[in-house]
This record gives C-alpha cells, sequence and structure tokens, in this order.
C-alpha cells in the first residue's frame, strides 16, 4: 500500500536533497495558492523540483477520506502536484486512497434489519409511514449514537438564523456536514442521501437533508466559475472534486455510464462534495436530479468552461 502523505513529508524532510525540493514546491504552491504570476524561470523551476522527486514516496503518496489531519496530508499532496490545476479546472488525479483498499467500517447489521423489518433491536415498531422511506431512513439512523448525534450537530448549526434577518455560519454548516458524512458509516448516510421516494412529501425531506437554506442556496445564484474559485482555494474542495471528477467521468459504451466501471465509487465521491463551496443538492422534490446552485449566465468567453463545471452534476451519466 501507498505510504500516506503526511508520513512521506516526515521521511522528505529527514533526507537533506528531498528537504530543500520540497521546500521550494512549498514556495510553488505558495505562490499559486495567492495567485502570483510565476516568471518562466520560476515555472521552470517549480516543474524540475517536482521531477526531482523521482521515485519519493512523497510523490505517490495518498490520504485517506476518514484520516485524522487529513487537511495537512491533503496540503502535502497538493504541494506536491501543484503543477496539475495549471490552467484548467481538470485536476486529473485524485489524492484520496482507492476505496477499495480502505478499510471498510463495520456497521451494526442487527440495527440496520430493521430497515426491513420496519421494528426497532427490541421488537418495537418504529414511527413513520411506509410510504416515506427517507423518513424511514432517519429512524434507521437514530438506532446508533454516532449517526443521531453528528446528524444533530449540523441541522442544528446550519439552521440557526433560519425564518430571521440572521445568516447562518455557513463554513459551520458545511463542517457539520462534512464531519456527518465522514464519521459516519455509509451503511446510515447512503439510506438518508439516496433513500428512493414516490411522492413529494418523501422528496422535499430527502432535499433537506443537506439543510438547502444554510449550505447550498444563496440569496442569488453565483456564477459557477466563482464557485469553482472558491473551491480551489480550499484543499478539501479541491480534493473532493478531484476524486469527483475520477471516480463519476461518464462513458457513453459503459453498462454503468462510468468510465472507471464503479458506480458506487462515484457515489461516495459525489458524498464526497457535501460539505464544501460546491455542495451539490436535489434540485426539486419530484425527481433524483441534482446540480450545483450557481449559473452560467454572464459567463462571457467563458461560458464553454462554466458549462462544463454544471453538466459534471446535471448530465452526468455516471452519477
Amino acid at each position: 500500500p501507498r505510504s500516506d502523505c503526511i508520513a512521506a513529508e516526515q521521511l522528505c524532510l529527514s533526507e537533506t536533497t528531498c528537504n530543500a525540493t520540497y521546500r521550494i514546491l512549498e514556495d510553488c504552491a505558495l505562490a499559486k495558492t495567492r495567485l502570483l504570476p510565476l516568471d518562466h524561470d520560476s515555472r521552470v523551476r517549480c516543474l524540475n523540483a517536482e521531477l526531482d522527486l523521482g521515485n519519493s514516496s512523497l510523490l505517490h503518496c495518498r490520504c485517506h477520506r476518514r484520516m485524522k489531519r487529513q487537511e495537512h496530508c491533503l496540503r502535502v499532496f497538493w504541494t506536491v502536484h501543484s503543477s496539475m490545476t495549471d490552467g484548467y479546472f481538470n485536476l486529473e488525479t485524485s489524492p484520496y486512497e482507492n476505496p477499495a483498499n480502505e478499510e471498510h467500517w463495520k456497521t451494526d447489521y442487527n440495527k440496520l434489519a430493521a430497515l426491513l423489518s420496519g421494528k426497532d433491536c427490541n421488537g418495537l415498531q418504529l414511527a413513520g409511514d411506509a410510504t416515506n422511506p427517507c423518513l424511514k431512513a432517519v429512524h434507521v439512523c437514530s438506532l446508533s449514537k454516532k449517526c443521531v448525534r453528528l446528524r444533530t450537530d449540523y441541522v442544528s448549526v446550519c439552521t440557526k438564523g433560519a425564518g430571521s434577518k440572521d445568516m447562518c455560519d455557513r463554513r459551520k454548516c458545511h463542517r457539520g456536514l462534512r464531519n456527518f458524512f465522514e464519521k459516519v458509516p455509509e451503511d446510515f448516510t447512503k439510506r438518508i442521501l439516496f433513500c428512493p421516494c414516490q411522492n413529494e412529501l418523501c422528496g422535499e425531506r430527502r432535499r433537506k437533508t443537506i439543510v438547502p437554506n444554510c449550505s447550498f442556496q444563496y440569496n442569488t445564484k453565483p456564477n459557477c466559475l466563482w464557485l469553482l474559485d472558491s473551491c480551489l482555494e480550499d484543499h478539501i474542495c479541491k480534493s473532493r472534486l478531484a476524486d469527483f471528477q475520477q471516480n463519476c467521468q461518464p462513458a457513453d459504451m459503459s453498462p454503468d455510464g462510468c468510465y472507471q466501471h464503479d458506480h458506487a465509487a462515484c457515489l461516495q465521491a459525489y458524498m464526497g462534495m457535501i460539505g464544501t463551496p460546491m455542495t451539490p443538492n436535489y434540485v426539486s422534490n419530484s425527481s433524483v436530479e441534482v446540480s450545483l446552485w450557481c449559473t452560467c449566465e454572464s459567463s462571457g468567453n467563458q461560458k464553454e468552461k462554466c458549462d462544463q463545471i454544471l453538466s459534471m452534476f446535471e448530465n452526468n451519466k455516471c452519477l
């Protein structure tokens, strides 16, 4: 297995030559983050530094979605791979380890059996209409202390200020959403997010899973290029976008519409976008269509690029 980027960084900093090369790359990444123009010599110096790493473990390291110090790990990855984002939003490679190589979270399947029986672990009937699978999914979540605690945490933060003039704290709301989708086993989170609906009441609950008024919708729709810029300035969002682009790349000839032939990995990557500046959501109560909350009006000569960003979510056969 590849080393994680924090361990690879420590190893590199203990070696004189690698340390010097890495410091050059840090300066390059910092200049890029601050949008400082690099002259030709500086660009060549940055590219050479990346090439000098050769077979270093830094060049091949990855991060895990649920690891501690995830932001530090991602910062190391983008320091080493900063040249990959030149001039275009296609990020090419995900900094995350392939989900197949990550340890699967153990889930209490006795509790999850309640979903099938409509009863809890003690045989008591669960509340909720059988025609509303989204309501049932929330009740299944309540069987797990961690699921109900982290769901309550983000809902309380994301609904503060609702109905009044106070704006909710979007940054805290997003952090709460990421905590929920990162720390709660996917057996719970996927049921809540992807519950199948036959009516608008169910669809409304599903659409409000990620509290759209705070995490998703602004008063006016921003331009999608602005949304992308906000994402690329954030290590977590940029990493989740790279993961989404890699795992949700559509392919017309593939049976599941996915270039990687792994629809489950695409759904996981989609979930990873929730709680970032590019948080997607269902657009109505009566369909499973999803989108970003942005528009491509007034994009000028960048309209084609803007449309590409939107179509990753709106017209993506893999997703």
